[in-house]
């Protein structure tokens, strides 16, 4: 008896991993990326997030704008003055492509910050870090600090630009990445 569920067991096991390493568990929809090749051999892409249609979520410490409203975000002793909203992010042509979360504190414990996080199914993470004060042309810079898939061994600048009135829609958030491969990696 015991030999018998050993033996089951083991061909089990041999079963389910063969089966995963022939049959992807998920397949994700990947959007077509709408990037713009630059001469040093980086390339730019342009997202948007179109307000407030586009805002999923926003956490706001002692606030009743919060979203969705049943959202009760922890108290100041918990999280300070830190702020949190998650978007939907769009391309050029504004399909929706992926989500974006954006978080900010000015706490001067852990100092003041400003970080995005971008999420694209089928194409990876990136992870940005942006200046606190705009430049004056109105842009925040900032860089990418890290990225999965897609941007994995990526490095490159992240511009963050509010424009108000934005043809139909009330306001917009610009993001443009500029980015190129690793220093010292061949092409």
């Amino acid at each position: 008896m015991i030999k018998t569920f050993l033996i089951a067991t083991i061909l089990s096991i041999i079963g389910t991993g063969a089966l995963t390493w022939y049959v992807p568990a998920v397949d994700l929809h990947r959007e077509r990326s709408l990037i713009s090749v630059q001469p040093n051999g980086g390339n730019v892409e342009t997202f948007h997030i179109n307000l407030p249609s586009d805002r999923v979520m926003v956490g706001l410490p002692n606030s009743d704008i919060s979203i969705p409203a049943a959202l009760e975000w922890p108290g100041q002793e918990v999280v300070g003055d830190m702020q949190a909203e998650i978007f939907k992010i769009r391309d050029r042509e504004g399909m929706v492509i992926g989500v974006g979360s954006r978080i900010a504190s000015a706490a001067e414990a852990t100092g003041p910050f400003i970080e995005w996080g971008l999420h694209f199914p089928a194409r990876g993470s990136a992870y940005a870090r942006m200046e606190i004060t705009p430049t004056a042309d109105g842009f925040r810079n900032g860089l990418m600090l890290s990225g999965t898939g897609d941007f994995s061994g990526l490095s490159g600048t992240v511009h963050e630009e509010f424009v108000s009135d934005a043809d139909d829609i009330q306001s917009r958030i610009v993001l443009q990445t500029t980015l190129v491969g690793s220093v010292g990696e061949l092409e």
